[in-house]
């Protein structure tokens, strides 16, 4: 098996400017914040963001927003976070909001290689403008494009070194949707197994979606 764990020197070379990444987390739970730092440190920019939501200023993915790292963020609420807001008003980053639903589902698309998928959540509401509206059997849908990106920075509650993958509790969120939707998956690991540690059956996100694996404690 091959062993996935890197150090966070590697990570760096998986950063450009204009980038699209997603990132697992509700209100920073789930979000890989070693990787993080890593991306703010490098100091990357014009970065589109895909997530549910852009938790707090200074946890989760807030900080690259409040370093100015952002160009666009694709989320579904950015309320706990003001300097999300801020920028949004003062035309410095683009925010698309996306009904919670739809976002995970745009995802799933992009993961599972599908054109779209068909939504009746938007139908009526400013959510569609600009959008193509079928109708089937009477009632009205969205086509919803689906999302992926570049990178995918995930965190794992436990790992072996092939990176098969188990989280904790509500820390799963997003972060098994987004391992299948991106060109290259990172995962940040609080702990790490040998291969043959892990139980089959417990396995959440399975190696072959994972490229590479950092330990939270190194």
């Amino acid at each position: 098996m091959q062993n996935k764990l890197i150090t966070t020197e590697k990570i760096r070379g998986f950063l450009k400017d204009g980038m699209t990444i997603m990132f697992g987390g509700f209100l920073g739970c789930g979000t890989p914040t070693k990787i993080v730092d890593i991306i703010l440190k490098s100091g990357i920019k014009d970065i589109t963001l895909i997530g549910n939501d852009t938790a707090f200023v200074d946890t989760g993915v807030g900080p690259l927003i409040t370093n100015n790292q952002v160009k666009k963020v694709i989320t579904s609420h950015i309320g706990t976070n003001r300097e999300t807001g801020q920028k949004m008003i003062a035309g410095e980053m683009e925010v698309e909001l996306v009904p919670q639903g739809t976002l995970a589902e745009r995802i799933r698309s992009g993961g599972a290689g599908l054109g779209g998928v068909l939504t009746p959540t938007g139908v009526g509401t400013i959510v569609a403008d600009g959008k193509e509206v079928l109708t089937i059997n009477g009632r009205e849908y969205l086509l919803e494009t689906p999302l992926r990106a570049d990178l995918a920075i995930i965190l794992a509650h436990k790992a072996d070194r092939s990176g098969n993958l188990v989280y904790q509790y509500a820390a799963r969120n997003f972060n098994p949707l987004i391992a299948t939707a991106a060109d290259t998956v990172i995962a940040q690991v609080d702990e790490l197994v040998d291969v043959g540690q892990i139980d089959p059956d417990a396995v959440m996100t399975p190696a072959a979606l994972v490229d590479f694996i950092i330990s939270s404690n190194d």
